[in-house]
């Protein structure tokens, strides 16, 4: 049996509801039923949307020796993801707060605490590589050294540099020489979308890039057939949150494309998944199943 790597992010995540932005000051707000707290990140939300569509992942992250520990373990097991190379190398569990409005605008606070100065062991890292075919390496530190170590492999490495804005960045370049398929956002590209994918074939020869494009769907770029093209976004339920959407496209992307090798179908099958999973409030909550999300694929197509 064939699985996938994923290494990335675990924090406890909280979101509050607000009236909207920018804030208003007031000494104290009771937005019933508008406070909660789950378990997410880049890495578990990933994590969580492959296991729920039925994909068989080792995951691979760095949590604190607190007790937030117990609940992500908790909510693993709830979740049906393996655990055994999650471990309690932090000083506390990441953290981060979300405040979003009623027109699905957000504004993400994060806190790292000391996970980008601790590293992964390799020889567990080994061990969870074993026998992969596709590496999930989210752009956190820990998972940087292992970009090599699964080129050299041959084994296709898959990541999102998120809100990237330079081409040079001294982060995320090295993440982005080593994709055959790169994720971004385009919130803070300093030029058109089409342009940074052309840009992006030039400088790293990126095999397949995406960018989100929020309510305006996604931009495939194929480089061996010269492609660039839009998905549009869909409808399927009415958005309550914006959280984790770009997390949730490039999940339902990889597993389409295992599945087809086709990568215009994969993103018109990720634009649903994630249309679908803003209905919820938190970044892992609202994921389809797989015959869920052919459910939906067909309701789409006939609309």
């Amino acid at each position: 049996m064939s699985h996938m790597l994923v290494s990335g992010l675990i924090n406890i995540e909280t979101t509050a509801r607000i009236d909207g932005f920018p804030i208003e000051y007031t000494p104290v707000r009771y937005p019933f039923w508008g406070v909660s707290s789950t378990v997410s990140g880049v890495g578990y939300n990933v994590a969580k949307a492959l296991t729920t569509l039925g994909v068989s992942i080792r995951f691979t992250s760095l949590i604190g020796q607190d007790l937030q520990a117990q609940l992500v373990y908790a909510q693993l097991k709830a979740d049906n993801i393996p655990a055994g190379f999650v471990i309690q190398e932090l000083d506390q569990t990441s953290q981060s707060v979300i405040l979003y409005d009623g027109d699905g605008k957000r504004m993400i606070n994060v806190d790292l605490k000391n996970v980008q100065e601790c590293p992964y062991p390799p020889v567990l890292f080994e061990q969870a590589a074993a026998d992969v075919d596709l590496a999930v390496l989210c752009n956190v530190n820990f998972s940087r050294p292992f970009l090599a170590t699964m080129k050299a492999r041959g084994i296709p490495i898959v990541t999102d540099v998120h809100a990237i804005a330079d081409m040079e960045s001294a982060y995320d370049s090295d993440f982005m020489a080593a994709a055959d398929i790169l994720f971004m956002s385009h919130e803070n590209l300093p030029c058109a979308p089409d342009e940074w994918i052309r840009r992006l074939w030039d400088r790293y020869g990126t095999a397949i890039a995406v960018i989100g494009l929020g309510g305006e769907g996604a931009l495939l770029g194929v480089r061996a057939d010269n492609l660039i093209m839009r998905v549009p976004a869909v409808y399927t339920r009415p958005v309550v949150n914006t959280i984790g959407a770009g997390d949730a496209l490039f999940s339902s992307f990889i597993y389409g494309y295992q599945q087809t090798r086709d990568p215009v179908a994969a993103l018109k099958q990720a634009v649903v998944f994630a249309s679908y999973k803003i209905g919820e409030t938190g970044a892992a909550q609202g994921f389809l199943d797989a015959a869920g999300l052919a459910e939906w694929m067909a309701r789409v197509a006939a609309t």
